[in-house]
Parts: structure tokens; sequence; C-alpha cells
């Protein structure tokens, strides 16, 4: 892959912001997360992107200043939905937050949240950069005719209604369900979907979204260790082997977020009437992470 000589700028001050706003984040006092873990995802999201650039990836900032400002905005729904989502589930918990008024939590919780496409999909630009994750074979192809599709997308409010009814055995659900409800959604509409990649055999952007999500999981995890406020979690059955607060089999559900992340934002430009793409293909066989967007 096509590789620049420099390192973008705004990747460095990526860098600086977040080393700064991590320092920040866990040894001052008081409530400090409520204003540092903004900045502090945010640095991350510009460093991981300037990264992917450099190892000749694609960028969700560089020329795309709109994209990057709407990923911000749809994530605030994206994840209060799951945060609805885990008042069934009780899978986590925030403590330090209980001084606030419903007001100031939103407020806080909903600037936090703002982040996490963005860093998502930034971790997941740059892991698509790596030949070890495009090399991954796996030769099954998934068909998106009709009957196939409503197959999957029966199965995905199976797995939800579970999640619901039994929360304390089908909690994982959570992190597989949505994306075989919205991905038949989006190829009945005509929105980019992973069903496109998969019904040709292509599995890389799935490995990206995995690897991303992973990557993306260890950042906050680690960051989230000395925060205050800070999330603990009380997952059922697999707690041990914690990395950070998280138990190991915990990261899974990261991976397969990414994936559902993918889904849903192509399912909200394509409601929007953007004329968005942000997908992952091949170019002349540069294995290019291809992302544009006009507002």
């Amino acid at each position: 892959m096509k590789r620049m000589q420099k390192f973008p700028l705004y990747g460095w001050f990526g860098l600086v912001i977040t080393i700064l706003s991590w320092a920040a984040n866990w040894y001052l006092p008081g409530l400090r997360t409520n204003y540092f873990f903004f900045p502090l995802t945010v640095g991350y999201a510009m460093f991981v992107d300037a990264w992917a650039l450099t190892r000749g990836g694609q960028s969700i900032i560089v020329g795309k200043k709109n994209l990057f400002a709407f990923l911000f905005l749809i994530s605030i729904p994206l994840w209060w939905l799951f945060e609805i989502i885990n008042w069934r589930l009780h899978n986590w918990v925030y403590l330090g937050m209980e001084s606030l008024s419903p007001a100031a939590y939103f407020f806080f919780m909903s600037i936090a949240f703002s982040t996490v496409v963005p860093a998502m999909f930034a971790s997941a630009n740059l892991m698509y950069t790596f030949e070890w994750v495009r090399n991954i074979r796996l030769n099954v192809r998934v068909a998106k005719d009709k009957a196939s599709l409503m197959k999957i997308f029966v199965t995905g409010w199976i797995m939800l209604a579970l999640m619901l009814i039994w929360p304390l055995y089908f909690y994982p659900l959570a992190w597989v369900s949505l994306i075989l409800i919205i991905e038949p959604i989006n190829v009945h509409l005509g929105f980019p979907s992973l069903l496109d990649h998969l019904a040709e055999g292509d599995w890389k952007p799935v490995w990206a979204l995995f690897a991303g999500g992973a990557v993306c999981g260890l950042f906050w995890e680690f960051c989230n260790y000395y925060s205050y406020p800070k999330w603990i979690y009380q997952i059922p059955f697999v707690s041990f082997l914690h990395i950070f607060e998280l138990p190991i089999l915990g990261y899974l559900g990261y991976m397969f977020f990414g994936l559902e992340l993918f889904a849903a934002y192509n399912f909200i430009a394509g409601l929007l009437s953007i004329p968005a793409t942000f997908h992952y293909r091949d170019a002349h066989h540069a294995q290019a992470v291809t992302q544009d967007i006009a507002i």
C-alpha cells in the first residue's frame, strides 16, 4: 500500500491531546471524566486516523470535515439506544454520576457518547491497512436473496426477543441481534451493507471492524480503569480474567459492536437521504478504505 512520507500534523496534535487528557482523567480530583473523556477520545480518533492515512488508508477527517461532524451527531442516539437496552440487561453501571441532576447526567453522557462512532470507525480504518487483517480467509458466501434476507431479519428479532425476555442467559445477543435486523433492511432499501461484501465472499470489512472494535475497546477500558466517574461491569457467568474492568470475553462485544455501528450508520445516512458511502472496497488491488460523504 502506498505510504505518505510524513505523519500528518493533526495526528501529532491528537496524540498530545490524548496524553494530556489521559493524565488529567486519571490524576485530577473530582468528576474529571465528565470533562476529559471527550478530548481524550477525540484525540485518539485524530491520531489513529492520521496513522491510517500514513499507512495508505483513507481518512474520516482529511477532506471530509462534514463526515467527521456527522459521525459525532449520529453517535449520540446510537449509544443511547444501547443504554436503553442496558436498562433491561444491567450489564454495566456508572460510578460517580449519582450527584448529578437528570439534565446534567444526560448532557455529560451525551457528550461522551458522541465520540463512540468516530473512534470506532477510525480504529477499523487503521486495522484495514494491515495485511494480516485483510488476508484472513473465510471461503463462505452469505446469500442476500429475498428468502435469505427474511431468515436473517426474523432471526435478529428472535434474538432480540430472547435477550429482552431472558436477559440473564441471552444478554450477549445485544451485540448480534441488531446487525441481523438492520442489514437486511439496508439491502432492501439499497443502502450500503456488509451483506454486499459477504455475498461475494469478501470478509475483509468484517475483520477490519472486528479488529478495530477490539483495539478501540481496549483503549476505552484502559482509560476507564482509573477514571472517575467510571463504568464497571456485572456480567453473569463470564466474570473472570479481567483486562482492566472488563472480563476478557466481554471484548467480543466490542468486536461485534463495530459491525452494529457500521450497519446503523448506513441505515441512518440512507434514511436522511444523505448521498453517503462508508464502506470497504478494493480499488486497483490497493485494498484501500473508501469513504465519501456530501452533506
